[in-house]
């Protein structure tokens, strides 16, 4: 494998069942979205507590042009092929005692197994915990994660942060999650022009800086996009205006893109948003209209951002057209 080009890799959301996309040799990772807390039988397969605003929401599907194996230890699962790997870990915060000591246990367990692992290279990582805006000043949830995880990645030598998001679930209260995609061939981090790397926040943002890239160019083609909001610079903007919010957060996503020097959204171009007020939803939806083209796959999800005042973050891939 080292050396040659990594597998095709594809997203799509799908509403066939759950079954039949892993019946598939293809699939690398399936995702459903709900606050059912059932785990799955599949290390495949993710269970992500986010609740979808639209109805029944679809699967997303990973899938490569190659073979797939999978498997699980302890907790951690994976499965790989082509020259990509997921990787995946639920934890308990009652168990290991805070959202601190679980989010320092899942990401040493993550990172020491991505270390390990021929596809050793980490480009893009999602987090989900509950009550992520709980707690005063330096205190609240949010801010000790983003130590948690600093220490983790600075004990295992990390030396170039991934694409990211961290939000918020109303589901099961001290579940974290924690996946990501791997590759054996290394992607480039890219920074929005538009706003301050988020490693370098003022200390206004708490002790410890938030530890991602705003995207990831991933080797082959394409570009993972971590969780992107109202914020220009360092600041949140439109305080209370969720539409404004939501042009801006778009409006950072065609930045991105034109700093990575892609065609606009398009069918191949699957956005997850996250809305913190239910009732915001048809709103969001409504811009999402406007300034996105009609074949972008798009999937609400009601979610807390990282910042109190931010009401809706954009989180997806720009990958080649099909």
């Amino acid at each position: 494998m080292k050396g040659a080009a990594p597998a095709a890799f594809r997203v799509d959301y799908s509403h066939e069942t759950a079954r039949s996309l892993l019946d598939r040799p293809e699939t690398l990772a399936l995702f459903s979205f709900g606050p059912d807390s059932t785990p799955a039988s599949d290390p495949r397969q993710l269970r992500v507590l986010q609740t979808p605003l639209a109805g029944p929401a679809p699967h997303e599907c990973w899938s490569v042009a190659a073979a797939v194996s999978h498997g699980s230890a302890d907790g951690l699962h994976w499965s790989r092929g082509g020259g990509w790997q997921l990787v995946a870990i639920e934890v308990d915060e009652t168990s290991p005692g805070g959202i601190e000591t679980a989010s320092e246990y899942a990401y040493d367990r993550l990172l020491a197994h991505v270390a390990a692992s021929p596809e050793h290279h980490l480009l893009r990582i999602w987090n989900y915990l509950d009550a992520i805006n709980a707690g005063d000043g330096d205190a609240e949830r949010y801010r000790l994660f983003c130590g948690a995880r600093a220490r983790s990645m600075a004990a295992h030598g990390l030396v170039r942060y991934p694409a990211a998001t961290a939000i918020g679930h109303h589901g099961p209260r001290g579940r974290l999650q924690v996946y990501a995609l791997c590759s054996a061939h290394d992607g480039i981090a890219l920074e929005n022009p538009r706003q301050v790397s988020a490693w370098a926040y003022p200390r206004q943002y708490g002790p410890t800086a938030p530890s991602f890239a705003r995207a990831m160019q991933l080797p082959g083609d394409g570009l993972a996009i971590s969780g992107t909001a109202a914020v220009i610079g360092h600041a949140s903007l439109h305080a209370d205006d969720v539409t404004a919010q939501a042009e801006e957060a778009i409006a950072n996503l065609h930045a991105l893109l034109e700093r990575a020097a892609l065609p606009p959204f398009d069918a191949a171009s699957p956005l997850k948003v996250y809305v913190r007020h239910p009732d915001d939803a048809a709103v969001v939806r409504a811009v999402l209209d406007e300034q996105l083209d009609a074949s972008v796959p798009r999937l609400l999800l009601q979610g807390d951002i990282c910042r109190g005042e931010l009401l809706v973050e954009i989180d997806g891939w720009r990958l080649p057209s099909r």
